[in-house]
């Protein structure tokens, strides 16, 4: 009788995650075959990719790229690198800039390649930023990648400093991971306002492109915003005023690759109001948590979307230091489907930092939504905007890269009331020299706490800091301001920070021996 062992080797799985992607190993040679039991363990993810888009046009711009990754994130003993290239740009062939025509390469259109390519902010260890900076109105978009122990909980921080003119300001932005679906509540192209969106492919193969915007009245039809072609490695910038007929103030914003994948953002441009960086919302649904308004806010405009098929009635709710409050006159909002629907909360804080907590009126809704938040700061000719898109939850760690000396405000919310948080904040060491230091803050169930976070012993140079909430407590969402003021301007900027999927779940493997007889 002569048996035959056979061995079963499954499909190899994709874990992917917005910030990496885990690779599960084949059965080491020799070895019995693996297949796939119920249950897993969580593991870093071992390759990352990010994309900066061009940080801005102003002669007058400074802005420094600060990268980092957590200590102790990567699989241990293993070595790593992380490090971001310039990328193309696309211009039309006779050699004019093409922003705003928002055609394709193919027609009329060239990819230029970048006339440097030395790696921008290269990591060489884990739990000490890196920073470089440029002062160049024409600095391009870059794109990078991580692999190994620094692939888990890479995070570039984009920070722009506008002395004058349109944008003036400061503009922030968390370097984004590519994807094929982006939302944008909160644009506009408004008279005062330029909205590019920057669309950058980090792949060698060309990314095709549809632009969608939606107004009050639903979606405004736009042929110049279908089939954009963006060459591999390169960045495509695209005015949004280009694609309506007739201003819109208040607009929702959808970009879709039907063909491989891109990191978006929108740069907001106001003539009156400054300029920052518009990141994408947090995937529809139901519920919206936008963390991080601050104390002092003159101005807050709510923007929503309910991108299915469904209207959506929302309960408004505040979380405030002291837990949650309807603001009088705006506890509810209705959303018509396909519409964007805009409320001017106006000085909603009423001088103590907060969160937005958007929830169904109707606890069996499921109708998704898409939200945003434009916020201002001071009065007159001395006003700064920034945005809050909602954010997923931290879940396990989320980095904010670039703090400075002063400035930084660290605001955490626990949206759910009964359900406190305890939440660990590390300050790394500074990106010249320092002590790291860590402190645990509890968040009580429904309420918001914003502290000026810790900063580490001797500090030169900037710092990152890293959110972990504690297990067995509630949800948690966190964002960070960063303010610096400018002649009398409180210019600032905010980034939400959701969970940096630095890790993911790989099923148990088992052994399993498949014998056949003949």
């Amino acid at each position: 009788m002569k048996r035959t062992l056979m061995s079963l080797i499954g499909a190899a799985v994709a874990l992917a995650a917005v910030t990496g992607v885990a690779t599960v190993a084949a059965p080491a040679p020799g070895g019995a075959a693996q297949t796939a039991a119920p249950g897993g363990s969580r593991l870093p993810v071992q390759r990352s990719a990010l994309l900066c888009p061009p940080p801005t046009s102003s002669a007058v711009g400074e802005t420094t790229y600060t990268a980092f990754v957590p200590p102790g994130a990567g699989a241990a003993g293993k070595k790593g690198t992380a490090q971001l290239v310039p990328a193309g740009s696309v211009k039309e062939s006779g050699g004019k800039d093409g922003k705003g025509k928002g055609g394709s390469a193919g027609d009329g259109q060239q990819a230029v390649a970048p006339g440097d390519t030395k790696p921008v902010a290269p990591l060489t260890e884990a739990g000490k930023p890196v920073t470089a900076s440029t002062d160049s109105g024409g600095a391009p978009a870059l794109v990078g990648a991580a692999d190994g122990a620094f692939a888990p909980g890479w995070t570039v921080q984009q920070t722009t400093s506008v002395a004058a003119g349109a944008g003036r300001g400061l503009l922030g932005l968390s370097c984004v991971a590519p994807d094929t679906t982006f939302w944008f509540p909160g644009v506009s192209t408004d008279k005062d306002r330029q909205d590019y969106v920057h669309l950058t492919n980090p792949d060698s193969t060309p990314a095709v492109v549809d632009l969608e915007l939606h107004g009050k009245d639903g979606a405004l039809r736009a042929a110049a915003g279908e089939n954009i072609s963006v060459p591999p490695h390169a960045t495509v910038p695209v005015l949004l005023s280009t694609l309506t007929g007739a201003p819109v103030t208040d607009a929702t914003l959808n970009v879709i690759a039907r063909e491989g994948r891109v990191g978006a953002a929108v740069q907001a441009v106001d003539a009156k109001l400054g300029g920052d960086w518009l990141p994408a919302a947090a995937d529809p649904a139901p519920s919206a948590v936008l963390p991080g308004i601050p104390a002092d806010a003159t101005s807050v405009r709510l923007v929503a979307l309910a991108p299915g098929d469904a209207d959506a009635d929302l309960k408004v709710q505040l979380a405030t230091p002291t837990g949650l409050i309807a603001p009088a006159g705006v506890e509810t909002l209705h959303v018509k489907s396909g519409m964007t629907t805009a409320m001017d909360l106006k000085d909603i804080t009423k001088g103590e930092a907060a969160s937005l907590v958007l929830t169904p009126t109707d606890s069996g809704s499921k109708a998704p939504v898409v939200a945003a938040l434009r916020v201002t700061r001071g009065t007159g000719d001395k006003q700064e905007t920034a945005f809050i898109p909602a954010t997923r939850p931290v879940g396990e760690r989320a980095t904010a890269a670039d703090n400075r000396d002063k400035g930084s405000t660290l605001t955490l919310v626990a949206p759910e009331k009964g359900k406190d948080a305890k939440v660990k904040v590390t300050a790394s060491a500074g990106s010249g020299g320092g002590t790291p230091v860590s402190k645990t803050y509890t968040v009580k169930g429904g309420a918001t706490l914003a502290v000026e976070p810790p900063r580490p012993q001797g500090l030169k140079g900037s710092y990152a800091l890293t959110v972990e909430p504690e297990p067995g407590g509630g949800p948690v969402y966190a964002a960070r301001m960063l303010a610096q003021p400018q002649g009398g301007i409180p210019a600032f900027t905010i980034q939400t920070l959701p969970d940096d999927r630095g890790s993911v779940t790989v099923p148990t493997a088992r052994q399993d021996l498949s014998l056949l007889t003949d």
